[in-house]
């Protein structure tokens, strides 16, 4: 087992037009943007791009455009998950995984399964999946925790699984996983809010909101965090910490989305049932903005 996916990595967005189709010409330039400002690696169809409101149809031509913009310089990692197993396990098979280094997966939502349905799910997952796996644990919108007994269960278990998207904010499972945890089994932070110090305790890096609009600085912030050079890291997250929380006050992916309207990388449209930031976010966010 050896996690391949360290450092910044991005939840991109899924770019709309005003009509609510895909801008692709938006996605290309937010791609273009993160790679020439230092981003690792980038999660297509994740919560923060929609994936919910996407179609299949859809999120064939995302991939499409996100893999000619980048022309295989950083990784690319697919996010394909749910609460149907045998529907997980459908569309792996059905997509072509060989431009990608992983697929990140989501802990089932909804059905709120025990820790061994859990278990179970990701084992078949696991079994059918030709390349990495990332687990993704974020109870705040699946109802369910998955906790770190389980994640270090599968962990020991299945060779393919190699790193877990921890979204839990939860500080004391992070720490529980990165203590026992085996070896070359990545840690990655979910939450923007938390991930210098889980840095600098050991864990490899994140998966990031709000990088895709901030790459350099949050790259950096990150970088010296590995380098465990702690002072100097939290300096830029002191500078950060107003917009990771504006970002997440109303509902994600529209803070985001505001943020890149503010830059001109993207108008803000969300597609329904979320609606864009308010106006009250917006002015925050641009306030915050010229200070940077």
């Amino acid at each position: 087992m050896n996690n391949p996916f360290v450092g910044t990595g991005i939840a991109i967005v899924t770019p709309f037009k005003e009509d609510l189709s895909v801008d692709y010409n938006a996605l290309g330039s937010i791609v273009e943007f993160n790679i020439e400002n230092g981003v690792n690696y980038i999660v297509i169809s994740g919560t923060t791009g929609e994936s919910a409101t996407i179609t299949r149809e859809e999120k064939k031509e995302i991939i499409n455009v996100v893999s000619s913009v980048n022309r295989g310089r950083v990784p690319l990692v697919l996010g394909i998950g749910g609460n149907n197993t045998m529907a997980v396990i459908e569309e792996i098979k059905a997509t072509d995984l060989s431009g990608f280094s992983g697929i990140l997966s989501v802990s089932p939502y909804y059905s709120k399964p025990t820790q061994e349905g859990i278990y179970q799910h990701f084992k078949a997952i696991s079994e059918a999946c030709p390349v990495p796996v990332i687990l993704y644990n974020v109870p705040g919108r699946t109802a369910s925790n998955m906790t770190a007994e389980t994640t270090l269960r599968l962990a020991n278990d299945f060779e393919n699984i190699v790193a877990v998207k921890e979204a839990g904010n939860s500080m004391g499972q992070y720490l529980q996983l990165l203590r026992d945890k085996p070896e070359g089994f990545g840690v990655i932070s979910g939450d923007d809010d938390l991930v210098l110090g889980v840095v600098l305790a050991g864990g490899d890096g994140v998966i990031s909101v709000i990088a895709q609009a901030l790459p350099r600085e949050f790259s950096k912030m990150i970088e010296l965090g590995k380098a465990g050079k702690a002072k100097e890291a939290y300096a830029i997250h002191f500078k950060l910490m107003e917009i990771v929380s504006l970002i997440f006050s109303e509902n994600n992916p529209a803070g985001i989305k505001a943020v890149f309207e503010a830059l001109n990388l993207c108008n803000d449209t969300v597609r329904l049932p979320l609606v864009p930031a308010t106006k009250e976010l917006k002015s925050k966010i641009e306030q915050f903005l010229k200070t940077i």
